[in-house]
């Protein structure tokens, strides 16, 4: 029996997806015509012997969250819970709060994955090296090249026996080519070092109150003695529930026999921002060629152009003088009208493209309208297509003061009056333009 983890963080986290995560939460933005996680609960839905899959994070329960949940437990016939952490416990802390749950039915052993990472998610491959040679815990690795591997957790691996021997989480200089997905394979028994690290965390917290009031630390060790460890208790005093398993549990269990790496050569990639999620949204439409062809629309006797990999949700009304692709996605509700061009784009729910515009690496916002002739054109920042160990730049929207070329982002209902241009921008959400825009923040 196995169970499955995503982290999905919460409403302070991704602050480089904004606009767009003003209106959704980043984990249920569409990539590739699906909300971001869908991707994941499909991938861990077809490991044989899963159970249940478990979302941590510290977002509210809303609407949108309980209906997404909801969907997807009817489309994957799997139990898929929402478990709301009470403050930001960092990457392992919420794994610890919720060992209970995680444990319940004994599982054999869970999966944990970032909501934030594109992958082909190799669940079966890892299952397997995990019960040809078990251990606490198994990484999933890929390599970058030497520049980029200082962005993410590199890894120095025994190559005989793929045992991590070294870790270290964005290094200064350069450690190793193979760098952390995101993506784990823990024991039952790997939640015995998180325990380690949350008593040691509530061991600094008391000493720090005995610095600051001898009585105090008196009376909060009277009060954990009352508490049960991993619930209120851990609630305290700050950081006493918050555990990094990159810093605090891979770094320490380097090199002990109890970590593991499984390299992978599929695609992956960060989704930290709004360029790295239409980048990702290319990723994922190539994969439907191997996994749903069906998602990907066909070129037709008086449909649009199509070129590339396409995703036209079936609610979109889309003229047959359009030419779409490649890598577009169109959500539900779009109007896309006569003449447009779109590439390399996505469009949200609700959002009216009128005759002739042209919309090129750029997002289009839910329920905005670009009017007829107008251009939204942005700056695509891939990785080097020549360098086979390249992912996406951690992007800085700004230099010197100035806002760099990047994709264009139109937020929700957005007008954009014809003949226009908008150029490498970023429009916040329910502006109505009358002019054209270059390299700006509008907002």
């Amino acid at each position: 029996m196995l169970k499955a983890v995503i982290l999905i963080g919460g409403p302070q986290k991704g602050t480089r997806f904004r606009p767009l995560s003003f209106e959704v939460p980043k984990p249920l933005f569409p990539v590739a015509g699906v909300p971001m996680i869908q991707h994941h609960i499909e991938a861990c839905a077809q490991v044989p012997g899963m159970q249940e899959i478990l979302l941590i994070g510290f977002y509210q329960p809303d609407e949108p969250l309980t209906r997404f949940l909801e969907a997807a437990q009817q489309e994957f016939n799997l139990p898929v819970r929402y478990l709301q952490e009470f403050a930001p416990l960092g990457t392992g802390g919420g794994l610890y709060h919720f060992r209970d749950q995680i444990l319940a039915g004994s599982p054999e052993a869970f999966f944990v994955l970032n909501a934030d990472v594109c992958s082909d998610f190799p669940l079966s491959d890892m299952l397997a090296a995990h019960r040809h040679q078990p251990h606490p815990f198994l990484l999933l690795g890929t390599t970058a090249n030497r520049t980029q591997s200082l962005n993410y957790g590199c890894i120095v691996e025994n190559p005989q026996t793929h045992e991590v021997l070294h870790y270290v989480e964005k290094p200064s200089t350069f450690v190793s080519d193979i760098i952390n997905c995101g993506i784990y394979l823990f024991s039952p028994e790997a939640l015995r070092p998180l325990r380690d690290v949350f008593y040691r965390n509530q061991q600094d917290g008391q000493l720090h109150l005995y610095h600051l009031s001898p009585s105090l630390s008196m009376t909060v060790s009277a009060l954990t003695s009352c508490l049960p460890l991993g619930e209120d208790s851990s609630g305290l005093w700050r950081g006493a529930g918050t555990i990094r398993l990159e810093q605090d549990v891979f770094s320490a269990l380097a090199g002990q026999g109890q970590i593991y790496v499984h390299l992978t050569d599929g695609i992956w990639s960060q989704i930290k921002s709004a360029g790295s999620a239409l980048y990702a949204s290319r990723l994922y439409l190539g994969r439907y060629q191997l996994t749903h062809p069906e998602y990907l629309a066909k070129h037709s006797p008086g449909g649009p152009r199509i070129r590339g990999n396409v995703y036209i949700h079936p609610t979109a009304k889309v003229a047959p003088s359009a030419v779409l692709g490649p890598n577009v996605s169109i959500g539900e509700g779009v109007t896309v009208g006569e003449g447009v061009r779109l590439r390399e784009s996505i469009v949200l729910h609700g959002a009216t493209l009128q005759e002739h515009t042209c919309v090129l690496h750029s997002i289009v916002g839910w329920g905005s309208t670009v009017g007829r002739w107008a251009r939204v054109e942005g700056t695509p920042n891939d990785p080097n297509p020549n360098d086979p160990r390249a992912h996406m730049d951690s992007e800085s929207l700004f230099k010197d003061g100035k806002l760099l070329p990047a994709i264009t982002i139109l937020g929700c209902r957005v007008r954009i009056p014809a003949e226009v241009l908008i150029l490498n921008s970023i429009v916040l959400p329910h502006k109505e333009l009358s002019r054209s825009f270059t390299n700006q923040i509008i907002l």
